[in-house]
């Protein structure tokens, strides 16, 4: 067999190698994203189970975008930093099922007499619309782009949050079985592309396209994503329920008490306009 047949059978082999290789990390990067939904659903349920410290019922009913960023690592020695990756999903408005959740990745640094490490689960509930939107666009620095505050907990928070919504953003962490509010301003929530691209599979999917309905989880992640929204609507109509002294709305496509069943009507998502921001991927 001459040279140049085995260098071009090589060269086939390697690119058969290489394709399969490909083919692999977009599945493990699937299984990945696919992961993070699910400890930020779990994150949802152990919060929602602690009645003395949950996230209060009048701020869930008041969210326009809730964000779930579990397991930031903080580490510090004089100057610290934290980083972490989670979802965030949205709605257009306060009665509106919501959206398909975007990745989103949080830092942020501090500066002062500090050492050592910790991990929590962070949770960020929007108030306004105007939070939501940066992301869209790219990023949002929290207390620049807009105003973040720690968030009230329990039952005394319901009651704190009534004198008036003051902040843009309530900010929350679990850490060690504790949860109450967290001071984050400085950080910045950016859109996670490599995240969204694999579990959505199509490549430079943008958060607007993924709020608008324009894509659609993978078959293999779509259950996942589920999942997550089903958890977040029970929690939010039965907050909507409590307060409001009325029958909890059905899930989307589902039939009223008593009434014949329906089609399942498309879910509505939250449409938002593509800033035209410098973004870095």
């Amino acid at each position: 067999m001459s040279i140049k047949k085995v260098s071009g059978s090589l060269l086939a082999c390697v690119a058969f190698v290489a394709s399969l290789l490909a083919i692999v990390n977009i599945a493990n990067a699937a299984a990945r994203e696919e992961g993070r939904v699910l400890t930020a659903t779990e994150v949802l349920e152990e919060v929602e189970g602690m009645p003395d410290q949950r996230l209060p019922d009048l701020l869930l009913q008041h969210a326009y975008g809730i964000a779930v960023i579990p397991d930031v690592t903080k580490l510090a020695f004089i100057f610290g930093g934290r980083r972490g990756h989670g979802v965030l999903v949205v709605r257009d408005t306060l009665t509106a099922p919501w959206s398909n959740p975007t990745f989103v990745t949080l830092t942020g640094g501090s500066w002062g007499f500090q050492a050592g490490a910790e991990s929590a689960d962070i949770i960020l509930v929007f108030t306004t619309k105007k939070g939501i939107e940066g992301i869209a666009g790219g990023k949002l620095t929290l207390g620049a782009d807009a105003s973040v505050a720690t968030g009230p907990v329990g039952r005394q928070g319901s009651a704190a949050t009534d004198i008036g919504f003051g902040s843009e953003i309530y900010s929350y962490a679990r850490t060690r079985g504790l949860f109450g509010g967290i001071a984050l301003d400085g950080s910045v929530i950016s859109s996670d592309w490599s995240a969204n691209a694999a579990f959505y599979g199509k490549s430079g999917v943008t958060p607007t396209e993924i709020f608008s309905g324009q894509v659609q989880p993978s078959p293999a992640t779509a259950a996942t994503a589920q999942r997550f929204l089903d958890r977040l609507a029970q929690s939010t109509r039965t907050t909507a329920n409590a307060a409001t002294g009325v029958a909890p709305n059905p899930a989307p496509g589902a039939a009223a008490p008593g009434a014949p069943p329906a089609a399942a009507e498309p879910p509505r998502t939250y449409p938002l306009e593509q800033q035209n921001l410098s973004v870095e991927h």
